[in-house]
């Protein structure tokens, strides 16, 4: 069998690796436009913060070594052109010499990722103009930085590569910041946790401009302006993260059935309208895991996975893509965010009826040196119990919280499946109650209507309007609040009606609980707490 997988990096070499592994009789040929067949793309903000020093770490192999370990032929510089699916053969060309060849397939795999997006803009072609997609990009703009010509930039895109570089900029003593057309950054994550991060990269010197449009790059030979549709900033440099399209081209007039996106629409098996013919990586569009609704996920991790799957269906097996759950993670200056699952927002448009908790936990035992919070959000269906998703911010060990909601996404697993689960426990790890279990409790308590609440979301809106503010804190935090000493409410609050409508707030929520629960035995019937308390929502009241 005659195997032919255009396009290297995570994808194909995957699909390489696994097959050989599988049918050492299979011809597998790998053809790649650039001179790298396989390095850590999502590494190379770190090269450019000096974080990773030795640029060959992120090469995972060469293409000889991949040659020799898994017994792939391994063609590099050559640009495919052209597909004729009746010849089963493809058109490539040599980019250093012009020589043209044709490459014949039993089986054809297409793995040729996405390219940055370039705007047609005035400037986009002066020095110190940079994108983040290959280790080139990150040697040109590391030479820049570590050459000292760069005192300020600006970062074009405010998704998890953009906010990457615009951190790793700032370590290395450049002032960024970061602009976004979007009504804010980091794409997936509910508004008020996106606020959040904004005003926290505001905190560490990270400006974000949303709802920003990039309109031109100004200079005379390079970078000296960027123009924005709300002002001008001046920069040394610009860093484009505005995405990546599918590098599809080469497949116009094909027949190979296309999204509007130009990545390629594949079936379970990653099998495009062309059943010899598969597709995977940043070029294809698979199905969200969930919804079953189309899902773009340009992601190392999904690549892979897609890889191992497509080398057992080519080598005879049948196995289905379950699709992905738009997990994510990224690291910001001080602070870790992760996701996985729906959003509260995506879940609505899905047709779920989502009820969601923000809750403030502690990420280990409080005691233990290095203690810090995590602020979850975690997302069901208010009817089947459903749980849907979880976002989590925090300096901790983020990756966890997410991680355990992937595996409970992957069950198909109901709220109340994840409440009496035997997590790991130790003080430098966790705590007794397991941060993830501690969320779901709330969650649970929330959907029993054992606490009720106004979301952050709502407090914002308004909803709280009329309401007393009850400070419920250790000690007195809040100018313009009534302070309650929990420990001491032992009966009936002689300042409050029964009937008055009271919003108890402390600083993660825990005490507003407390208290909400105790004034309900007294005959309290008019209370809230406030989700995530000050830490989220901040002390101005």
């Amino acid at each position: 069998m005659k195997v032919l997988i255009i396009g290297g990096v995570a994808a194909g070499t995957k699909v390489a690796a696994k097959l050989k592994r599988l049918d050492r009789s299979a011809e597998v040929t790998i053809l790649t436009m650039s001179k790298e067949i396989s390095y850590a793309g999502c590494g190379l903000p770190y090269y450019v913060g000096n974080v990773i020093q030795d640029r060959d770490l992120l090469i995972a192999n060469t293409p000889d070594s991949f040659a020799k370990l898994t017994g792939t032929e391994v063609l590099t510089g050559i640009e495919v052109t052209g597909l004729d699916r009746d010849k089963k053969c493809v058109t490539g060309v040599n980019v250093d010499t012009g020589e043209v060849k044709v490459y014949t397939y039993d089986k054809l795999v297409i793995s040729t990722g996405a390219s940055p997006v370039k705007p047609p803009i005035e400037g986009i072609d002066l020095e110190n103009v940079f994108f983040m997609r290959t280790p080139e990009d990150a040697d040109a703009l590391k030479a820049a930085v570590d050459g000292g010509s760069i005192k300020r930039a600006v970062v074009a895109g405010g998704g998890f590569i953009g906010l990457e570089v615009a951190e790793n900029l700032k370590e290395k003593g450049v002032k960024v910041s970061v602009i976004d057309m979007a009504e804010h950054i980091m794409p997936g994550f509910d508004p008020e946790i996106t606020e959040y991060v904004e005003d926290h990269l505001a905190d560490e010197g990270i400006m974000a401009f949303t709802n920003t449009k990039l309109e031109a790059i100004v200079g005379t030979d390079k970078v000296e302006k960027v123009q924005t549709s709300r002002k001008a900033m001046k920069a040394d440099a610009i860093v484009m993260s505005l995405g990546i399209r599918a590098n599809t081209g080469f497949l116009a007039d094909t027949g190979i059935e296309m999204m509007p996106n130009r990545t390629i629409k594949v079936n379970e098996y990653l099998q495009t309208n062309d059943e010899n013919i598969y597709a995977l990586g940043d070029c294809a569009m698979v199905c969200n895991r969930l919804t079953k609704a189309a899902a773009w996920s340009p992601m190392g991790s999904s690549a892979n996975i897609e890889g191992r799957i497509a080398a057992k269906n080519i080598a005879g097996e049948k196995v289905a893509y379950p699709g992905v759950l738009g997990t994510g993670i990224v690291k910001l200056p001080g602070l870790n965010a992760g996701r996985t699952g729906l959003s509260e927002t995506d879940a609505a448009k899905a047709g779920f009826q989502p009820v969601s908790v923000m809750a403030v936990v502690d990420d280990k035992a409080h005691y233990y040196p290095g203690a810090s919070s995590f602020i979850v959000k975690l997302v069901a269906d208010a009817k089947s119990r459903k749980f849907l998703g979880i976002q989590c911010l925090g300096t901790g060990a983020v990756d966890k919280m997410v991680d355990i909601a992937v595996m409970a996404l992957s069950m198909n697993a109901a709220v109340d499946d994840l409440e009496h689960l035997d997590f790991a426990y130790a003080p430098p790890f966790s705590t007794a109650i397991h941060p993830f279990e501690h969320t779901v409790n709330v969650l649970l308590n929330k959907m029993e209507g054992e606490f009720d609440t106004f979301t952050p979301v709502q407090y914002r809106e308004g909803a709280a309007d009329g309401y007393q503010v009850i400070d419920v804190s250790i000690q007195p935090s809040l100018e313009n609040a009534v302070y309650v000493d929990l420990s001491s409410v032992n009966g009936e609050l002689p300042q409050f009606g029964k009937d008055d409508k009271l919003l108890l707030v402390c600083s993660k929520g825990k005490r507003a609980y407390m208290l909400q629960n105790r004034l309900k035995y007294y005959g309290y019937t008019n209370t809230k707490a406030l989700e995530g308390g000050t830490i989220f929502n901040g002390s101005d009241f």
